[in-house]
């Protein structure tokens, strides 16, 4: 039953680097597998190691970060997602999501902060560490491919408004992520 559990988690957290890699896809100028496969790997080993980092860091971290991590992805998220839908009204900026390994951190950064407190909890709980991390790992790396593959094929139905498309999508992300944090304090 562990197994299961740990391979669902893995799948619930890797969405967010879906989601992402969907608008990614939509936004490149060319798509090949090896920009896919970057996105990939980026998403995918900042699961892993973000959920070793909260393994690792136990409680010490929850107390500096549990109460406004959901803040620094919503920020992180907003920033991108703005400058995608300013760069679809304005030409003249460069386009947002791209390969530049800067901005792949920011992103990878961005989706990966929940499998730190998945991490904490397994830590907490005294699960296993190595098996999860893995999982978590590459249930990202794959479902990333699979976004960008998929955002390739919106952007033949957007056709020139996938960055728009894309930019929208980053932010509703980040606000998913703090209202599933309860951070407006309504829910």
């Amino acid at each position: 039953m562990d197994l299961i559990n740990t391979i669902i988690i893995a799948i619930a957290l890797a969405m967010d680097s879906f989601t992402v890699a969907i608008s990614g896809g939509a936004s490149l100028k060319k798509y090949s597998f090896k920009s896919s496969a970057l996105v990939a790997a980026y998403f995918g080993f900042f699961q892993f190691i973000m959920f070793l980092s909260g393994y690792i860091g136990g409680d010490r971290l929850r107390i500096y970060i549990d109460s406004y991590d959901h803040w620094i992805a919503l920020l992180l998220l907003i920033f991108i997602g703005n400058k995608m839908i300013i760069g679809y009204f304005d030409e003249s900026e460069e386009i947002v999501f791209s390969l530049k390994h800067k901005i792949l951190l920011i992103l990878a950064l961005a989706t990966s902060i929940d499998a730190l407190g998945i991490g904490l909890s397994y830590s907490l709980l005294n699960k296993p560490l190595l098996l999860p991390s893995i999982l978590i790992g590459i249930a990202a790396f794959i479902f990333s491919i699979i976004g960008m593959s998929l955002g390739k094929f919106i952007k033949r139905i957007l056709k020139n408004r996938s960055e728009l498309f894309g930019g929208i999508i980053l932010i509703l992300i980040g606000y998913n992520i703090a209202i599933q944090h309860n951070a407006f304090g309504f829910l």
